[in-house]
């Protein structure tokens, strides 16, 4: 699959509706975005049942500050609706897709529980 482009109309549905779905956030004057946006589309081909998406942080800007988007590029991978990797940085092929073996690899029922005491000492 192709890299999609998400906006805020339709990015929380893309989320919550695929098992795994990592976003770049770019924008097009942003040379690091440039470099990288070869090997997110390249790694997509590879990875038909991922969604992967793109926001152009300048037509998307709400969506940006949603996200707290303080660096572009920046990846963030969902799984199962939840965020479970977010980072600023054009990453190589190979980083690329440890990224996703490790998502792909995350029981998310054990990153449930493991998270729930955690969630209770920050209230």
């Amino acid at each position: 699959m192709a890299t999609v482009k998400l906006t805020a109309d339709d990015f929380e549905r893309t989320v919550s509706e695929n098992g795994i779905v990592l976003v770049d956030f770019w924008a097009s004057w942003c040379g690091p975005c440039r470099m990288f946006a070869p090997v997110f589309e390249q790694t997509s081909r590879a990875h038909p049942d991922i969604v992967f998406g793109k926001v152009d942080t300048e037509a998307e800007r709400s969506l940006a500050a949603a996200a707290r988007i303080s660096s572009i590029p920046t990846l963030m991978a969902f799984k199962d609706g939840a965020l479970v990797f977010s980072q600023p940085g054009a990453l190589p092929a190979a980083t690329l897709e440890q990224v996703i073996a490790a998502v792909r690899n995350l029981d998310m029922d054990q990153a449930c529980t493991d998270a729930a005491p955690r969630e209770k000492e920050s209230v």
